[in-house]
């Protein structure tokens, strides 16, 4: 394997479409992957993703950093943030969250599980 690679999220290695309410790309890099993801207002992952993943809160840990819009998320147990240009977050298993506002909310997601979003 070579020692660099670089790729653009213009041309992913995959789309994966959240109903109808956004996408992520994705681009592998060795053995891990980077996902732009474009939640459109209105997504929910609660009403969106949900059927998807067949589970009660999103399971996927997410390592992200905010380039535009703003997103609320809110832990199982109750702890919440809200997400907007310019953060950088770290979130762990077990959480809803939701596009806030009429902006879409464009993140880049380096810690995102391989499955996320990802059709079964």
């Amino acid at each position: 394997m070579a020692g660099i690679e670089v790729k653009q999220f213009d041309s992913p290695d995959e789309t994966r479409p959240f109903a109808d309410k956004g996408q992520a790309k994705v681009v592998n890099l060795g053995e891990g992957s980077a996902l732009r993801g474009t939640f459109e207002p209105g997504w929910r992952w609660s009403e969106h993703m949900k059927p998807l993943a067949g589970t009660d809160s999103c399971q996927s840990p997410h390592l992200l950093y905010c380039l535009s819009g703003r997103m609320k998320v809110v832990m199982d147990d109750g702890t919440e943030a809200e997400v907007g240009p310019g953060a950088a977050a770290r979130i762990e298993p077990g959480h809803d969250a939701w596009v806030v506002g009429d902006e879409p909310c464009e993140v880049v997601d380096f810690g995102a599980s391989a499955s996320y979003a990802k059709q079964q």
